[in-house]
């Protein structure tokens, strides 16, 4: 009698000890259904995820999100929501959603931009935007005829920014008696670009300078050294552009190989 007593203590004991560890890894039973914890650690790490830190004042309130879902569940288990062609429809389109972010994902991490990546792009940056830059101005009409008559009458002093207000069809500058604000030479189509480069600080085109848009009347007023950001200042930017064209690059070369008949 004594020894069975004591081996439904240890049975006893045992199934205590199993119901605790059950208990530590469910965070409630909900209408006699385990929820377990990795759903609050799955949605923890969902909201951090998207930027929202986590804070141990939260986690109580995502167990409760976390229970109040399984809920709402059983509910829609209890309807037959589940076997509706509507929600078999939209489980699929989530699990294309998921697997393709996935992939993204491990193509991404197998596939890091390096900082040689990143040097090698701001290199081109500043070879395309070092130099010097130009504070200009511009009038531009639709006929040659105008400009001509527009630089003829800035000749003979009359002021460039209440003609461009007057007469500029440029909407942007015009207004501001043509003003374009500092600029790189490569900002500008070519043919504007080029005349303007030719002019000293404070100097206006002698003949109107012909572009897709019209005719222009440019005057520099001022020149100077191009002051680029520095390569640390701009490496988050270079970073994520880098990243959007190989994964670009990536899911172009899958469609590409793709035989869709």
């Amino acid at each position: 009698m004594k020894k069975h007593l004591l081996f439904a203590g240890a049975l006893s004991a045992l199934m205590t000890v199993g119901a605790g560890s059950a208990f530590a890894q469910n965070v409630a039973i909900v209408n006699g259904k385990a929820v377990p914890k990795a759903r609050v650690d799955a949605l923890a790490l969902q909201l951090s995820r998207s930027g929202r830190p986590v804070t141990p004042e939260m986690q109580g309130q995502i167990r409760e999100e976390v229970i109040a879902r399984e809920v709402f569940m059983q509910e829609a288990e209890k309807l037959g929501l589940s076997s509706t062609d509507d929600f078999k429809t939209q489980i699929e389109l989530a699990r294309q959603a998921i697997l393709i972010r996935e992939l993204f994902a491990d193509y991404q991490k197998k596939n890091p931009v390096t900082d040689a990546d990143l040097k090698g792009e701001y290199d081109k940056f500043v070879a395309a935007n070092g130099g010097k830059e130009y504070k200009a101005r511009h009038i531009l009409v639709e006929k040659e005829d105008e400009a001509k008559a527009i630089v003829a009458s800035l000749k003979k002093g009359g002021k460039f920014e209440d003609i461009a207000k007057k007469q500029s069809k440029d909407p942007g500058s015009g207004a501001n008696g043509g003003d374009l604000d500092w600029a790189n030479p490569s900002s500008y189509v070519p043919e504007f670009a080029e005349a303007m480069a030719k002019l000293n600080k404070g100097q206006l085109t002698d003949t109107p300078v012909k572009t897709q848009f019209g005719y222009h009347v440019i005057r520099v007023d001022d020149i100077r050294t191009a002051k680029l950001p520095p390569f640390e200042e701009l490496k988050p930017q270079i970073t994520q552009q880098m990243q959007q064209q190989k994964l670009g690059a990536f899911q172009q070369g899958l469609r590409d190989k793709a035989k869709v008949e």
